[in-house]
């Protein structure tokens, strides 16, 4: 434990530190103004003040202690004044534990490990609750790949700083998803919320909805209105694919972003922007910059930070984590028993390359979600496309030396499917090929896959049945 001893008591200085080694390292202080420094530095475990009447009066004694009150360690109290009434006035003012002088070792010993635990106690629970804020903040964004991992720690560092963040990614990677979780991580997170479209919103429109209107500003403007900027208040206005605006928005833009104030159209008052502005958007601006189709005043503007979210074949290893979440909600939101994936499923899912990225993942386990009958979705409830590459990539992978090898590999692999649809019947999987049971059991070839199938098969028709019980 390492422990800061005030005390103008010498003999007490002396005798104290030797007698509480090993286990305690004490820092002696007998200045007010060394222990208001040390305390301010917060690097020690426990405070012990030796209040002793010889020195100083209870009212000093008193104001002293409020000056080092707000300090985050546990404070002792070490007094020769025996009345209840003081040690009294010290526990109310939040000291953790007020002991006679001269103490008793025994009693110090216990008292300083008591103050040593509740010291590590407090930082654990401030350290549970950072862990806590972020992953709230995040809780829309699933994943834990080493690319996600980087985007959740620049999220982190830029959600409290007024600066321009610029979020790059293909379209269905997430970046609204990344925008929100910097509102609600930072110091802004009660404040509005306002995420715009910029390539949904006519030109001719765009400045009016950005920067407001007055009565009459243009034809058809029958009353005054707040225009994005100003809704936004002192929160969060996320502009999404800022490589959507026209070259007069982006000038007018660029000027609000400089000067950090608007007006609305057909008024001369200057509004201040209040709002820290985030901007998003799938295309290269720095080739657009080349092509001259976005200013590169602009450009370097809104680039003061920028966050690339990967997209999903980059990280594949989140496939799984992704896949369970949305079954999860749709499974919820549809009041369907579906609980898992099978893993031929899985499989198709990881070795597909997504080019819709998370948006496309979702609408896919969200289809079998409502396709499937089961209690987990299996290969045959993902569309067409991602079961046919799948079944190509599995021959692929065969590298049969002949045109029978491939047969007979087909028929296999066929077989198992079927075998796995009909929850391990035998019979009926025969059936519903249209062969004979001896045919199909010669198809199956005895060995380790057959058997892995098997058992899967059994342990979902044991899950159906209990269920149905």
């Amino acid at each position: 434990m390492q422990i800061i001893l005030y005390s103008r008591d010498p003999k007490l200085q002396s005798v104290l530190p030797p007698a509480l080694r090993p286990e305690c390292s004490i820092v002696c202080e007998s200045s007010k103004e060394r222990l208001k420094q040390a305390c301010s530095g917060v690097w020690a475990n426990v405070i012990v003040l030796d209040f002793d009447s010889n020195y100083s009066s209870l009212p000093e004694q008193l104001d002293l202690y409020d000056q080092i009150a707000d300090c985050p360690i546990p404070i002792i109290v070490m007094t020769d004044d025996l009345r209840h009434s003081t040690a009294m006035e010290f526990i109310q003012r939040g000291a953790f534990d007020c002991i006679r002088k001269p103490p008793s070792l025994l009693e110090l010993r216990v008292t300083l490990r008591r103050a040593h635990a509740q010291a590590l106690m407090k930082a654990e629970i401030d350290r549970m609750r950072q862990t806590i804020s972020a992953t709230h903040g995040c809780d829309q964004l699933v994943g834990s790949s080493g690319p996600a991992q980087v985007v959740y720690d620049l999220i982190r560092r830029v959600a409290n700083l007024n600066a321009f963040v610029l979020i790059v990614g293909e379209s269905g990677t997430g970046k609204e998803l990344v925008s929100r979780a910097i509102h609600n991580l930072g110091n802004r997170a009660a404040q509005p919320f306002i995420a715009v479209s910029c390539g949904a919103i006519p030109e001719s429109l765009m400045e009016a909805e950005l920067f407001g209107h007055e009565k009459g500003a243009f034809t058809g403007s029958t009353g005054a209105r707040a225009g994005y900027l100003e809704q936004a208040g002192g929160g969060t206005l996320f502009l999404d694919e800022i490589g959507e605006l026209s070259p007069s928005t982006q000038v007018k833009l660029l000027r609000v972003l400089q000067e950090r104030e608007f007006s609305r159209l057909g008024s001369n008052k200057l509004l201040p922007l209040k709002a820290r502005v985030l901007f998003a958007t799938h295309r290269n601006l720095r080739e657009m910059v080349e092509q001259g189709t976005f200013r590169q005043d602009l450009f370097f503007r809104v680039t003061v930070m920028t966050i690339l979210v990967p997209p999903l074949r980059e990280r594949t290893e989140d496939i799984p984590i992704l896949a369970r979440h949305f079954l999860a909600s749709y499974a919820e939101e549809y009041g369907k028993p579906v609980q898992g994936i099978r893993p031929d499923a899985m499989a198709a899912l990881a070795d597909y390359s997504w080019p819709g990225n998370i948006r496309e993942l979702e609408n896919v386990i969200q289809s079998a979600v409502i396709r499937t009958d089961d209690t987990s979705i299996s290969l045959s409830d993902l569309p067409e496309h991602i079961q046919q590459l799948s079944n190509e990539m599995c021959l692929s992978s065969l590298e049969p030396e002949s045109f029978e090898d491939l047969v007979r590999q087909y028929k296999t692999n066929l077989v198992h499917k079927t075998l796995m649809e009909c929850d391990g019947n035998k019979s009926l999987a025969a059936r519903k090929l249209k062969v004979s049971r001896a045919y199909f059991h010669r198809l199956i070839r005895i060995g380790p896959e057959e058997a892995r199938v098997v058992a899967e098969a059994a342990v979902v028709t044991m899950v159906k049945r209990a269920v149905c019980a």
